[in-house]
């Protein structure tokens, strides 16, 4: 009889899969590439573990991509929780998305060779981000900070002009100087 415990070995299961991912992810910021067997020695599993989650590279650089966009998106209700909605949406665009866009470029060039197979970037994933900066707006429309009404997909386009930002230069002043532009044109 249970007690409505997990089964160790799906738990077991669970943190390989969390581990594989961030070894994965930390792989492809960096220069090396991906290696199943260096992902497995970082993971620390086998190499036949990676392969049972992730039976291919594509497979695991768009797991890696959704679980990096999860991370994103499920920090905007904990910053509303301990910042004015103001500060949570400059935290979230400086700290979040404009340091995931600059940090995770081997990302984006795995993703770009992945999705050039049968599998396609997951729309989910754009729509999870959109609806991240909704939940911001709606916070700041509620605090009065911004006029009401703005459209989440207008504020997106209006960020990307991050995706001009040189990683190796001074991107967060950028940012927070792109953040200051935009949040003028909101204001209430």
């Amino acid at each position: 009889m249970t007690t409505g415990a997990v089964n160790p070995r799906r738990a077991d299961t669970r943190r390989n899969n969390e581990r594989i991912l961030a070894a994965a992810a930390e792989s492809l910021a960096g220069p090396g590439g991906l290696s199943f067997n260096a992902i497995a020695r970082r993971a620390e599993v086998g190499v036949g573990t990676v392969y049972r989650h992730f039976p291919t590279q594509e497979a695991l650089i768009l797991a890696v991509y959704r679980r990096e966009v999860r991370h994103m998106v499920d920090v905007v209700p904990k910053l509303l929780g301990k910042h004015t909605p103001e500060e949570a949406f400059r935290i979230w665009i400086v700290d979040h998305l404009a340091r995931y866009m600059m940090t995770k470029r081997g990302l984006a060039d795995a993703l770009r060779a992945a999705t050039r197979s049968e599998q396609q970037l997951p729309a989910s994933a754009f729509e999870a981000v959109v609806n991240a900066v909704e939940t911001l707006l709606r916070a700041n429309e509620e605090a009065g900070s911004i006029r009401p009404g703005l459209d989440a997909d207008t504020v997106m386009r209006g960020l990307g002009g991050l995706l001009f930002l040189d990683p190796d230069g001074d991107w967060r002043g950028q940012t927070a100087r792109l953040t200051d532009l935009l949040w003028r044109g909101m204001g209430a």
